[in-house]
């Protein structure tokens, strides 16, 4: 491995003492990987980034969570600054080419951290080798009913644009553009039409999902507490108040906070001393009914 030199305009001013990169080869391609401090004895968390864009916006929930665990923020082949694939892969193909990732980093079990399109590509590989899972964490997943027609979904991704950070901009916008918008246009299309929710509702590991209430892409509350009501006993739903579709970018803090509440098995309660308000939402019937 050789020690990451950061600098403003690639992944911020984020260095962070023991942060390093690797490269590792997926079908004979270069993959680019960020690696926290090295925890042993830990369950690793692998961060899954969104749809065109590299992990770059993912570091600051990573680098919350350091400390807890070996953490990986992966840049998906066709993503950031790993090598192109040539055409756009789609879900599966993304999910089996993060497990691919894992066995060339040697980690035979981890926890995955999706934003976005990376909350489908986590729960490919969840139902896929459900063994390589400890647990999955869907920060805001896409994908679904409430993101089709593809032009209904369009509208809600520029009314999210208007509602994130200005900061999270000068991040994103390099890896919009190196992506290209034939390509997004074509993924973001099929990302609509995965069967999110159908996936989740079925999810073999240990879940918790994590919505934002400024969210647009998310379904209404009552509709997220209807559907999990038909989920697995191991799934749980957190809000976070004022947070729209990155929340992995927007509130880190909290977001960290309620997953590291969720691994170590502790009730999940808001964290006073950061910005937007954690609530546990409420998704099983009273006793009786």
């Amino acid at each position: 491995m050789t020690p990451v030199r950061w600098s403003p305009g690639d992944d911020g001013a984020m260095a962070e003492r023991g942060w390093q990169d690797r490269r590792v080869e997926v079908q004979g391609r270069s993959v680019y990987v960020r690696m926290g401090p090295a925890v042993p004895g830990s369950i690793p968390l692998v961060h899954v980034h969104g749809f065109a864009i590299s992990g770059k916006y993912l570091m600051p929930t990573a680098r919350a969570l350091a400390g807890r665990a070996t953490t990986v923020v992966p840049d998906l082949p066709g993503y950031g600054r790993s090598a192109d694939w040539g055409h756009p892969l789609g879900i599966p193909s993304l999910a089996w080419a993060l497990l691919e990732i894992l066995d060339a980093l040697e980690m035979e079990r981890v926890y995955l951290v999706g934003n976005s399109m990376g909350g489908p590509v986590s729960l490919e590989v969840a139902h896929s080798a459900p063994d390589r899972v400890a647990g999955i964490v869907l920060a805001a997943p896409a994908g679904g009913m409430h993101n089709q027609p593809l032009g209904r979904a369009l509208l809600q991704l520029a009314r999210d644009v208007t509602r994130e950070s200005l900061r999270m901009m000068p991040v994103v916008l390099p890896d919009y553009l190196h992506f290209g918008p034939l390509n997004g246009l074509h993924l973001f299309s099929e990302l609509m039409r995965f069967p999110a929710h159908e996936r989740l509702l079925r999810t073999p590991v240990p879940t918790l999902a994590v919505i934002g209430s400024r969210d647009p892409l998310m379904p209404p509350l009552e509709r997220v507490r209807e559907l999990a009501r038909l989920a697995p006993p191991h799934l749980s739903v957190v809000v976070i108040d004022g947070a729209a579709h990155a929340v992995n970018y927007s509130h880190p803090g909290e977001l960290a906070h309620v997953i590291g509440c969720w691994l170590d098995g502790r009730d999940i309660a808001d964290d006073p001393a950061q910005p937007g308000v954690a609530r546990l939402l409420p998704i099983r019937p009273p006793s009786g009914e």
